[in-house]
């Protein structure tokens, strides 16, 4: 039976909802979009990439024909997506939605994407080639210990389980000669002020979180996530080393490589997706400046987005 439509925005400011994978986010904003003449913008650093469904739980062909998606299937595995070409793809897709009188839904869990639309990004080097290449052959250890050395700032925030961002902070501080702590930039473009943004993020009790994780991660593989890597592989998926950082894929990689049998890499798989989530959780408490609802098991999506508006 379909529900009542929820009462209407009173503008069509975006909406920012946020929180670790498997939380629910993606289910909520689909019915509040679905109730409110709203459009989703996925904020997820892997789902912009082709190919990569099953395993980023990209929302499925079903729930974009009930609301339109942007930012989904934007680039090949061969190439490169970083925070600026986010910015740009989410702010052409914001104006587009609201210049249609409908809402942008921001939905996702990259911290960095999310900060770098709402805050900006600093007017950072671009990536050299030659030093990058250096950078990716050393020993994560080595560039956490230079970035401790030469920016303690940045050292203490930085995700030290993402080698991509601690080689981007080690290379700026090397081409610039300064702290990249400290490169700030003025937004040059109309930017979401603090008092015109709703920014939620969700969370769960630990256990329920853990259980729901367990959960889509055996889904995935009953849906075909190893035979959905194999396929990639062969479309370059090994050479980008971007999408290799997706949880999920480098496992299964590694078990088509031999390195260990399906059943721990299943078990792998979910001990990464938990880590990750309260990586998530993390990041959004120190960074996020967004207001926190914490789900229980028994809420559904209808009724948490009734709640946004009570």
């Amino acid at each position: 039976m379909a529900q009542p439509p929820l009462p209407a925005a009173s503008s069509p400011l975006p909406i920012f909802i946020a929180g670790p994978t498997a939380v629910g986010k993606s289910a909520i904003a689909l019915t509040l979009a679905e109730r409110m003449g709203g459009e989703i913008i996925s904020v997820d650093s892997m789902q912009v990439y082709r190919g990569l469904d099953i395993g980023t739980a990209k929302p499925s062909s079903a729930e974009r024909g009930r609301v339109p998606h942007h930012l989904l299937d934007v680039c090949d595995l061969h190439e490169a997506f970083d925070a600026a070409q986010f910015i740009q793809g989410a702010q052409g897709a914001a104006a587009d939605i609201q210049s249609r009188g409908k809402v942008p839904i921001f939905c996702g869990g990259t911290g960095l994407y999310f900060k770098a639309f709402l805050d900006g990004i600093g007017e950072a080097p671009a990536a050299d080639e030659t030093l990058r290449a250096e950078l990716e052959a050393a020993p994560i250890t080595a560039l956490l210990q230079e970035l401790c050395e030469r920016d303690p700032e940045a050292y203490g925030k930085i995700d030290k389980q993402n080698p991509r961002r601690v080689i981007r902070a080690v290379e700026v501080i090397r081409l610039t000669g300064k702290k990249f702590s400290e490169q700030r930039a003025a937004w040059t473009t109309q930017r979401v002020g603090a008092t015109e943004r709703k920014f939620i993020c969700f969370q769960r009790p630990a256990e329920d979180l853990h259980r729901r994780i367990n959960i889509r991660v055996d889904e995935m593989f009953q849906c075909g996530l190893v035979e959905e890597t194999r396929g990639l592989l062969q479309r370059g998926l090994a050479e980008n080393r971007f999408a290799m950082q997706a949880i999920g894929y480098r496992q299964v990689v590694e078990h088509l490589r031999g390195e260990r049998p399906l059943a721990e890499t299943i078990e792998l798989v979910k001990i990464r997706t938990r880590q990750f989530a309260k990586r998530q959780l993390t990041w959004f408490r120190r960074h996020g400046n967004c207001e926190w609802i914490e789900l229980k098991p028994e809420d559904s999506p209808h009724d948490t987005a009734a709640r946004l508006f009570q």
